[in-house]
């Protein structure tokens, strides 16, 4: 298993919010950048064997191979408090101040501010394939295509319109929720002060969703990012060219896209330069937006199973790989093809052979 080191580049005081850079060079970790005032920049060591990432409002949340959560940042409500015993986990995503964790049992665990409900899951609680958090509200996202909302329902945000059936993905805004159903469409519901919840037509062609504060994005098959509710700062303009991104997400004011060559592209609010992607602006697998800062995983080049080692139970992985993007997927739906590109050339192709066999000698 590799280590790595977290190397804060840059500390500069900006009014009332403290702006780093932390750089994580090394494979598997999370690299974290701009508004750090309560220390969500600050990567834990060690860096890394992170399989996924997210970010909260001032806080931040890495899910290790081992299926333990790490959690760092602002912590007044307990949000970076794991519950034990801190294992068995196979998602994480976060609230404004509370956190949750999908276990491999199907239950969601959920901890930090609980005013509104929010870490209290219905009963029962089982058969949750997906997870996601709100400003003061949770959503789950069962096996029978069903969406499980509780917590804060104010402005209707828990109530998941009829007929509740079909979904495959879930995501939450501040006080809106949105869900991607089997058919390409995506539901949006409630809080549309900023026409968060007005999905743009056609609605249609969508493989994932993803909430910001008051704005939402859906990316389409055709690899191209649609934008909709709150325009200022930008966010509703994705940059040129709109294309090749294989995963969004949204921060409280900015937006991120992960491209397929592995770079991140970020718009919108950038007062705290959380839109100022560190170079090198390669090698990301996943990308998370919070509040005023923005976090991406590195990928760790011959993980091919996402275990968090390089030995011989690769190989088999690192072979669907090589076939194509299609075929892995399916067979490590939470693992990312570019871990492949073990030459880190930019693509995965039978140049990345020779670079594999060396990791594998390497252990």
């Amino acid at each position: 298993m590799r280590t790595s080191v977290t190397t804060i580049v840059c500390a500069i005081a900006s009014g009332l919010l403290v702006n780093s850079v932390v750089v994580a060079q090394d494979p598997g970790s999370i690299l974290a950048w701009e508004s750090n005032n309560y220390g969500q920049c600050n990567v834990p060591v060690p860096n890394s064997g992170f399989v996924a990432v997210a970010a909260g409002y001032f806080h931040s949340l890495g899910l290790k191979a081992d299926g333990s959560i790490v959690a760092w940042g602002y912590n007044q409500y307990g949000q970076c408090n794991v519950p034990a015993p801190n294992s068995g986990f196979v998602a994480v995503a976060p609230g404004e101040y509370h956190s949750l964790g999908l276990k491999d049992d199907g239950s969601i665990v959920a901890w930090g501010n609980n005013d509104y409900g929010q870490c209290n899951v219905p009963a029962p609680n089982s058969g949750f394939v997906a997870v996601a958090g709100g400003g003061g509200h949770s959503l789950g996202l069962k096996a029978n295509g069903s969406i499980v909302a509780w917590g804060r329902n104010y402005e209707g945000q828990c109530n998941v319109p009829a007929p509740n059936s079909g979904f495959v993905a879930v995501a939450a805004g501040v006080y809106h929720s949105l869900g991607l159903k089997a058919d390409g469409s995506i539901v949006a519901w409630e809080y549309n002060v900023q026409g968060q919840c007005n999905v743009p037509a056609p609605n249609s062609g969508f493989v994932a969703v993803a909430g910001g504060g008051y704005h939402s994005l859906g990316l389409k098959a055709d690899r191209s990012i649609v934008p909709w509710g709150y325009t200022g700062y930008g966010l509703g303009t994705v940059p040129a060219p709109n294309s090749g991104f294989v995963a969004v997400a949204g921060g409280w004011y900015h937006s991120l896209g992960l491209k397929a060559d592995g770079s991140l592209v970020a718009w919108g609010r950038n007062y705290e330069g959380q839109c100022n992607v560190p170079a090198p602006n390669s090698g990301f697998v996943a990308v998370a937006g919070g509040g005023y800062h923005s976090l991406g995983l590195k990928a760790f080049y011959g993980d091919l199973n996402c275990d968090g080692v390089v030995n011989f139970d690769d190989i088999n992985a690192f072979v669907l790989a090589l076939s194509g993007q299609e075929g892995y997927q399916a067979a490590f739906p939470s693992c990312h093809r570019l871990n492949a590109d073990c030459d880190q050339s930019g693509g995965v192709d039978f140049d990345d052979i020779n670079a594999f066999v060396a990791l594998l000698s390497a252990g």
